[in-house]
C-alpha cells in the first residue's frame, strides 16, 4: 500500500515539474511571455490544492482506488491534449486547470488518507516516506525532463509524463487495496479487535464543507493554514517554479540547473524521512520552528551568493534537506487537534493554504521578473516570511497544552 501510494505521489510530482521546465522552451518556441506562462502555473497550483479536501471527502465515500484512477486518467489525457497547444489560453487549460483538478486528488490529501487508515503507530515517519515523494518527485525527474527538452524540444517531457501516469492506471486497478481488513490485516500499531474507519454514506461535498466550518472556529486551524500557507510559498512556487530561471538569470543552463534541483530532490527524501521519525519523537511544534527557520534564512542568503558550484551545492544541500519537511509535523498536529477522522479532510484544508501561498509565489515572482529584470527582491520576501513562519509555528496548540494543564 505503501509502495503504490509513494509511486502515484512520485509521479504526480513529476507533473507538476512539467510547468517550470517548460516555461523557458515555450518562450522560445511559442513567443509566449514569462507573466503568461506563469498564470497558469499559478492556476494549477491553486486548483491541485483546492481540489483536496473534497478529494479526501471523495476518497471516504468512494474509496482511495476509484479517486486514484480517475485523477490518473485526467492527467494522463490532458497531457496528451496539450501536445498541440498554440496558444497560451490551451496551457491553461491543461496544464492550468485539468491538471490542477488531477493532481489535486494524487496529493498529500491521499498520503495522509492512508497513513490515517493504514497506521496507528509510526505515522510521523510513514507520512515522512510519502511526503518525500511529493518533492523527491518534481526535483527527481528535472534533469531528466530537461534533457528531454534540449535534445527533442517541448512535447518530449509532455509525452514521457503522459506515458509513465497511464501506465500507472492499471497498476492502481489490480493491486491497491483499500482497507487493512481486505488483506486480512489491521494498521500497522494497531490490537487485533481495531475497528477501522470505513466507508461514509454523507455527502462528499457535504462533508469537505462541513469539516471547514468546524475547524475555522479554531485559532490553530489558522496558524496551521498560515505555516503551510508560507511552506508553499517558499518552495513549489518559487524554486520549484523558478530555479532552473533563476539560474538563467546567472548564467546556467537548463540541464545543470535541474541537475542541482535533482540533488535537492534527493536531500528531501533523506529530509522528510527523518523529519518523520523525529516526530513521532518530539514535539511537532518546534520541529516546525527549525524547518521554518533555516529555509527562510536559506533563501536570503540565495538572493545574495555568486551562484557558483560551490555556493549552489551548499545552498541545494541546506535547501533540500528541508525542503518539505514541515509536512509530517503539521499532520501529527492536525490529527492532535481535529481527530482521526476529521483530520484528512482539514489537512486538505491546510494543503489548500499551502497551495494558495505558492500560487501567490508563481504569480509574484513571474511579475517582479517582467517588472524588475530579477528575483532578488522575491527572494528576499519568501525568506523573511519562512523566519515569520518559524515563529509561528510555536503557539500551535498552546492553547491546548495550556487548557489540559489547568484541567
Amino acid at each position: 500500500m505503501v509502495g503504490l501510494t509513494f509511486l502515484s505521489l512520485l509521479v504526480s510530482a513529476g507533473v507538476q515539474a512539467i510547468p517550470g521546465v517548460l516555461m523557458m522552451p515555450l518562450q522560445d518556441a511559442l513567443g509566449w511571455s514569462r507573466s503568461s506562462i506563469s498564470v497558469s502555473t499559478a492556476v494549477g497550483i491553486f486548483l491541485y490544492g483546492l481540489v483536496g479536501p473534497f478529494s479526501a471527502a471523495l476518497m471516504q465515500t468512494f474509496g482511495i482506488r476509484r479517486i486514484l484512477i480517475g485523477a490518473l486518467l485526467l492527467v494522463g489525457f490532458s497531457a496528451l491534449l496539450s501536445l498541440g497547444m498554440t496558444l497560451p489560453w490551451q496551457f491553461f487549460l491543461t496544464w492550468g486547470v485539468l491538471t490542477g483538478f488531477g493532481t489535486g486528488a494524487v496529493a498529500m490529501v491521499l498520503g495522509a488518507t492512508v497513513v490515517n487508515r493504514w497506521f496507528v503507530t509510526r505515522r510521523g515517519t510513514i507520512m515522512g516516506v510519502l511526503a518525500a515523494s511529493t518533492a523527491t518527485g518534481s526535483l527527481l525527474f528535472l534533469p531528466g525532463l530537461a534533457a528531454l527538452v534540449h535534445r527533442f524540444g517541448w512535447q518530449a517531457p509532455v509525452m514521457a509524463v503522459a506515458a509513465v501516469t497511464l501506465i500507472l492506471v492499471p497498476f492502481v486497478a489490480l493491486f491497491l487495496p483499500e482497507h487493512p481488513g481486505d488483506r486480512g490485516l489491521v494498521p500497522h500499531g494497531a490490537e487485533h479487535d481495531h475497528t477501522s474507519l470505513q466507508y461514509t454514506d454523507q455527502n462528499p461535498l457535504r462533508s469537505a464543507i462541513a469539516a471547514l466550518l468546524a475547524a475555522a472556529p479554531k485559532r490553530d486551524f489558522w496558524f496551521l493554514f498560515a505555516t503551510f500557507f508560507v511552506c508553499g510559498f517558499t518552495t513549489n512556487g518559487l524554486i520549484g517554479t523558478y530555479f532552473i530561471a533563476i539560474c538563467a538569470d546567472h548564467g546556467i543552463g537548463e540541464v545543470p540547473a535541474a541537475g542541482y534541483l535533482a540533488m535537492m530532490g534527493l536531500l528531501d527524501l533523506v529530509g522528510t524521512t527523518l523529519s518523520g521519525w523525529l516526530t513521532d519523537r518530539l514535539d511537532a511544534r518546534w520541529l516546525l520552528f527549525s524547518y521554518y527557520g533555516l529555509r527562510g534564512l536559506s533563501l536570503i542568503a540565495l538572493s545574495f551568493i555568486d551562484f557558483s558550484p560551490e555556493s549552489l551545492t551548499i545552498f541545494g544541500i541546506f535547501y533540500g534537506l528541508d525542503w518539505i519537511a514541515t509536512v509530517p509535523p503539521t499532520l501529527r498536529l492536525s490529527n492532535m487537534v481535529f481527530g482521526e477522522r476529521s483530520a484528512p479532510i482539514v489537512f486538505g484544508w491546510i494543503v489548500f493554504g499551502h497551495q494558495i501561498g505558492a500560487a501567490c509565489a508563481a504569480f509574484l515572482a513571474g511579475m517582479l521578473r517582467q517588472a524588475q529584470g530579477s528575483y532578488q527582491d522575491m527572494l528576499v520576501l519568501t525568506g523573511t516570511a519562512g523566519v515569520a513562519a518559524a515563529f509561528l509555528a510555536v503557539s500551535i496548540g498552546k492553547c491546548r497544552v495550556l487548557h489540559k494543564a489547568a484541567s
